[in-house]
């Protein structure tokens, strides 16, 4: 066991966490009673309370059944944020079955990819993306149901705040005979038969899109997704009087667990977006006294560069938290300046629904995973021979702990290949590569399959990226590799810069970077950008412009 972190654990949080041996829906269930007329959701200033939460997944998970949805059966949900989301996830396990998240990025021909993997019967969906669904019917696919909801129905109360477009909305009429609204799933007074299913029985599958191939379904059991639920409460000593704020969309683990399953098993309450938006984030902040934020560095970033920010009050906060990428040390100071609160990052995936390892509140260090969190086990092993490394060597991060998953849906010969055997454990290769420092700390250096390999000098992107935030010129960057003669490949910069940069070269940043950076990981060329692409969870999608760089070299 993994054990060299102990001398960083955070004071007053035990090493071992006892987990709950229940189904996620209790959680909902717990908190109803406990806390009936606490606001579980608040959504652009309309409330719902844990009672009402709760007699909507009752309500909907009796439709469920009566569509013929039974214990172990996969339901698609495929949704932007919305108090719906929340009422049908939780309807979906009171219904003995299984949420199968989609993003909601996703269009026909992706969408058919999940309902054949999973043979769903049901699907429910915003009322925006029911185009995307309707081809879907007939007998095309499995799918015969699908429940449209409209996010305005939602809204109870007039609000000052702007809204999205999804959620001003109103609900439209379905012609489909195989479709039916939201509200007449509710009231159609069906009733969900016992709850049957503990904490070893299936829950969820978020998807990971993985290095290769089509999306593969991650395995998750109410235990699995109990543990880091859990593990985030405790971490982050959250209570029934914490105030989320949930911006991540919840189709993604991150946003899953901490700024929905975690607060609801807390009783905590939910501020709940649609949409990112860093003016309305900064109303909510201040006006709901939120304590908790988990994002990602990009929203950080853009909420960070308003102009206006420091004239909201947000001295209510006492977390604020992510992953997806390291935050630069330029926006962390800046953040510590308006907040007084270090940003606090950890690290985990699809295939352990979130953290594996966070960083000490007290504690943290920039630009670092954390430490293994719970009952975790994490090692480096050398990629090839699987031998085990000491610290400060870089090879892949493996890890054991309780919230990992059973493994790819329908997918045995890839999970055999993504698990390897150590001190009788088995171990989830995780395919980043990284460290750990003498503290236990753990760092990321790159995606295995990111490395760029320049005349044998082993390049990590995002080293040479965390440099080049430092120019003052240089909002975003993303490193790629691009093809070169006598090299093999060499480094490339797509660069986006300040409003206020001015006349800035590509002369001028790779002399910069010559000053601050070995001479073999010098991008050799740089070409701004108006904007990076990104995932709907906010990643750099650096794939796509590697791609895009590699067909261009070659025609």
């Amino acid at each position: 066991m993994f054990d060299r972190h102990y001398a960083a654990w955070p004071d007053h949080v035990p090493r071992h966490l006892t987990l709950p041996q229940t189904s996620v829906f209790s959680n909902l269930e717990v908190s109803a009673l406990r806390y009936p007329k606490r606001n579980a959701i608040v959504y652009y200033d309309s409330s719902i309370t844990y009672e009402a939460l709760h007699k909507d997944a009752e309500a909907l998970a009796g439709y469920l059944k009566n569509c013929g949805v039974g214990k172990g059966d996969r339901v698609l949900l495929y949704m932007q944020n919305a108090p719906q989301f929340i009422t049908a996830y939780f309807a979906i396990l009171r219904a003995n079955a299984v949420v199968v998240p989609v993003n909601p990025m996703n269009r026909a021909t992706e969408l058919e990819h999940y309902v054949a993997d999973t043979s769903a019967t049901v699907c429910i969906c915003g009322q925006e993306l029911v185009g995307f669904v309707e081809p879907l019917l007939g007998d095309k696919t499995t799918l015969q149901n699908v429940v449209v909801a409209a996010y305005s129905d939602a809204l109870n109360v007039e609000t000052d705040l702007d809204l999205p477009a999804e959620v001003r909305a109103p609900r439209a009429e379905l012609s489909h005979p195989q479709m039916i609204a939201w509200n007449d799933a509710l009231n159609a007074g069906h009733v969900p038969g016992p709850l049957t299913v503990g904490p070893d029985d299936l829950a969820v599958f978020p998807y990971s899109s993985g290095t290769t191939g089509a999306p593969k379904g991650c395995m998750h059991t109410h235990r699995s997704v109990m543990a880091t639920a859990v593990h985030g409460v405790v971490w982050t000593h959250s209570t029934v009087e914490s105030t989320i704020l949930a911006t991540l969309p919840y189709f993604h683990v991150t946003g899953m667990q901490s700024a929905m399953n975690g607060p609801i098993y807390s009783g905590a309450t939910i501020v709940l977006m649609t949409r990112w938006d860093r003016k309305v984030a900064a109303q909510l902040i201040q006006k709901y006294r939120i304590t908790r934020w988990v994002n990602i560095a990009t929203m950080a970033i853009d909420f960070l560069s308003a102009p206006d920010v420091g004239e909201y009050d947000l001295s209510s906060l006492n977390n604020i938290s992510g992953g997806g990428a390291a935050m630069p040390k330029a926006i962390e100071a800046k953040l510590y300046e308006l907040t007084g609160l270090h940003y606090v990052e950890g690290y985990g995936l699809s295939e352990t629904i979130a953290a594996t390892h966070l960083n000490p509140i007290t504690r943290p260090k920039a630009q670092c995973l954390g430490i293994p969190v719970f009952d975790v086990d994490s090692r480096i092993i050398e990629i090839d021979s699987g031998k085990e490394l000491g610290p400060n060597e870089v090879g892949e991060i493996i890890t054991h702990g309780p919230q990992l998953f059973q493994g790819y849906w329908n997918r045995p010969e890839e999970t055999a290949r993504s698990f390897i055997e150590i001190d009788g454990k088995q171990f989830f290769r995780t395919g980043d590569m990284g460290y750990y420092d003498d503290e236990g700390y753990f760092f990321l250096v790159d995606r295995v399959k990111r490395m760029i390999n320049a005349s044998g000098f082993k390049v990590w992107p995002s080293e040479v990226e965390s440099l080049m935030y430092r120019h003052p010129a240089i909002r975003e960057c993303c490193i790629i590799s691009s093809p070169h003669p006598r090299r093999g490949e060499t480094v490339k910069a797509c660069v986006v810069l300040k409003d206020e940069a001015g006349a800035v070269t590509e002369e001028d940043v790779i002399a910069w970077c010559k000053e601050e950076m070995a001479a073999y990981k010098v991008p050799a060329t740089v070409e701004f950008v108006d904007e990076l692409p990104r995932s709907p969870t906010g990643k750099l999608m650096w794939r796509v412009l590697q791609e895009q760089e590699w067909k261009k070299a070659a025609s």
